[in-house]
């Protein structure tokens, strides 16, 4: 059979690829440590699943969920965005519950574009950000995030055809998969840029909770105007360790959540009462569990920055998801130094260029190990006598 020109367009699954190699090497009885991974190695909390072992029980909760997401988890998102970042958001019309983010990352093209309009997206970026492309039918140019500009976007770069045709502009910070981390000024320059552009701007905020060394990461929605010209989204995968559950939320322009509910009734009846239950104590309930899960990942990120210096490996600690953005060493490409290391060490990375181009050079490295297991992978990468 014949499949759709949508489909064929896909393009090819970069995580899936990575985990094929990973899953090889484990089935030849090799002790691989797996740093290259985006997937929370903690637990769920416990009161979240409680929540959603009290809501599964209840006979209501079996029933269809309201099309647009049930008015607790809505109520509960607003609630959140007013108490850590004091945002005024309408539970009706500036939220929409999402399948997890990646959802609306990939339908908001379907949703506020027509065939042939012009996306922006950032390189390096999280590669799934290219799905909606050939699903909505539009095009893209990309924005190189280089670290002589701290990964982030230099909007004077972009040409006047490419401010005058693009109607969608994509952004992610804390980044994935740099770690670099944006200002309220930033924001407000982009604001600025959508404004005088008639731009849409889709923020990533899936790393919201995660900053280090005292920083909170900055909500775009706290610009002022941001809501004129853009949407948020926010998962509760990192911040709760909640990524099996896929359920997150789009905030912020009215309209832009609108075309994404209207898309969603024709695509979705919403998800289960019972998750989106233990959803709203998430973001309700105790938040000790969040402090405690960014220390730790300070903590982890502290031992890689160190033990990577200590063997005489020059890089820079980030300041915010969890992940950390390295430079391979000269005589290597990223894809060949992954694979070297994958062979060699038995440690497996990402290749900074399967996130775009301007990943060449660099390799992203998770947090989402054990403190020991991180300095084993260390120690092995220094057997290699790389540096």
């Amino acid at each position: 059979m014949k499949l759709s020109r949508r489909v064929e367009q896909l393009p090819s699954q970069f995580f899936a690829s990575l985990a094929s190699k990973v899953a090889a090497a484990v089935k030849e009885g090799r002790d691989i440590i797996n740093l290259g991974q985006g997937n929370p190695d903690q637990p769920t909390p416990p009161h979240i699943i409680r929540a959603l072992q009290e809501s599964a029980e209840d006979p209501v909760t079996h029933k269809y969920s309201p099309f647009r997401g049930t008015d607790e988890l809505k109520q509960a998102a607003a609630k959140f965005y007013k108490r850590e970042y004091h945002v005024d958001l309408d539970p009706d019309s500036e939220i929409a519950v999402l399948f997890g983010s990646k959802i609306g990352l990939v339908e908001l093209p379907l949703a506020v574009m027509d065939k042939g309009e012009l996306m922006l997206l950032p390189d390096p970026g999280y590669p799934d950000y290219l799905s909606g492309v050939p699903l909505a039918d539009v095009t893209y140019d990309t924005f190189a995030l280089l670290e002589e500009n701290h990964f982030l976007p230099d909007y004077a770069a972009l040409s006047d055809e490419q401010k005058r045709l693009a109607k969608l502009l994509y952004l992610n910070y804390p980044n994935n998969p740099t770690g670099a981390v944006a200002s309220n000024a930033f924001f407000e320059e982009t604001v600025a840029l959508a404004e005088e552009h008639d731009i849409a701007v889709v923020h990533d905020f899936a790393y919201g909770a995660i900053g280090f060394d005292g920083y909170k990461p900055v909500s775009f929605l706290q610009t002022e105007g941001a809501k004129n010209v853009g949407v948020e989204l926010y998962t509760l995968s990192k911040t709760y360790n909640m990524a099996g559950w896929r359920v997150g939320f789009a905030a912020g322009n009215k309209d832009m959540i609108e075309a994404i509910q209207i898309l969603q009734d024709h695509l979705f009846v919403s998800l289960f009462p019972a998750i989106q239950k233990a959803a709203a104590e998430a973001l309700s309930g105790d938040q000790h569990s969040v402090a405690s899960l960014v220390a730790l990942y300070e903590q982890r990120r502290n031992t890689l920055i160190e033990e990577c210096r200590r063997i005489g490996w020059d890089v820079t600690a980030p300041k915010g998801s969890f992940f950390a953005w390295l430079p391979v060493p000269t005589n290597f490409t990223s894809e060949a130094f992954a694979d070297y290391l994958l062979e060699q060490a038995d440690v497996a990375v990402a290749a900074g260029n399967g996130f775009g181009k301007a990943g060449e050079g660099f390799i992203r490295v998770g947090l989402l190990v054990e403190n020991e297991r991180i300095r084993e992978a260390i120690r092995r990468i220094e057997k290699l006598q790389l540096f």
